[in-house]
């Protein structure tokens, strides 16, 4: 069954088309997400899901219910975690929960037993009496999760879940989030690390300049536009130029990360490199950097410059 459907979908700022007419589905249960840089619209159309701001045009449905008809039901059945947490630093970790129960309609005893379920759930029932403030960023972005939570929602949207979280935080978040995939959540989110779309997602759909370029899971992305297989280059200092110019000639796709050119194939090849002098060359498995690359013609760490 269906959990989110869109379809045409379009959103406009002024002069500025920010959505261009996105269409997807994503399943019960499924973990979809919306790969791509700042600016390609995946946070306008989380907003739009949600309700938080007006559909240009098109539809959403969200377990089959209109968003733009339906908002009261919509809310009802979805969390939203957005890229500002939005905890209250007046309260402690428990009393965050609560009130936020208390403002979906729970009652008091509700509050209480659903707050001590969540905080078990994110293993964060010793903090539950500590100030926020005093929170770590990824216990902080637990909380926010956790707070999502607290209505019981069939769908939740995560805005770049793991964004300035160290490494163990991400892996601690990503942990939760995959127990709440096998508890049946639907979850909708957005990112811009590939890591985090090929270890969270079953699907991905890449976004540029709001637009959908193509979707699938990780792997079947990863085969059908960078293959199995892409190049690093390193050059010595004095030939880089002259293998900017070489790549340039053979039309190859390559951005430069560091003191390394990054190359990868066309229409699911393996590059085909010209005679390079003055350089190391060196094979390595594909990855969906390599497929926006190939996809955008520059790479998600570029765009995010």
């Amino acid at each position: 069954m269906t959990a989110i459907e869109a379809r045409n979908v379009v959103k406009i700022f002024g002069s500025l088309r920010a959505v261009d007419g996105v269409s997807f589905t994503v399943a019960r249960g499924e973990t979809y997400g919306l790969l791509g840089p700042n600016g390609a619209g995946k946070t306008s159309i989380m907003r739009m899901l949600a309700g938080l701001s007006p559909i240009s045009a098109g539809e959403m449905l969200l377990s089959g219910l209109n968003v733009r008809e339906e908002s009261r039901a919509v809310r009802a059945r979805l969390g939203v975690v957005t890229q500002s947490d939005g905890l209250d630093g007046e309260l402690n970790v428990r009393q965050n929960l609560e009130v936020f129960g208390f403002l979906l309609g729970l009652s008091r005893r509700q509050a209480r037993v659903r707050a001590d379920e969540v905080l078990g759930f994110f293993r964060l029932g010793d903090r539950a009496r500590a100030e926020v403030d005093e929170l770590s960023g990824g216990m902080r972005r637990r909380l926010a999760i956790a707070r999502a939570l607290m209505g019981e929602p069939e769908v939740i949207i995560l805005d770049e879940p793991s964004t300035g979280l160290d490494p163990e935080s991400r892996i601690r978040v990503w942990e939760e989030l995959a127990e709440l995939k096998r508890a049946g959540v639907t979850l909708l989110m957005s990112t811009h690390y590939m890591d985090e779309a090929e270890t969270l997602c079953d699907r991905i759909a890449i976004m540029h300049s709001g637009r959908i370029l193509d979707e699938g899971t990780p792997p079947e992305l990863v085969s059908r536009h960078a293959g199995s297989a892409a190049m690093d280059i390193r050059p010595d200092g004095s030939s880089r130029e002259a293998i900017r110019r070489q790549l340039d000639a053979a039309s190859l796709n390559y951005r430069e990360v560091g003191a390394l050119f990054r190359v990868s194939g066309a229409n699911g090849a393996p590059p085909l490199l010209p005679d390079l002098e003055g350089a190391q060359v060196s094979e390595r498995a594909a990855n969906l950097e390599d497929v926006f690359l190939a996809l955008a013609g520059r790479g998600l760490q570029e765009e995010q410059a």
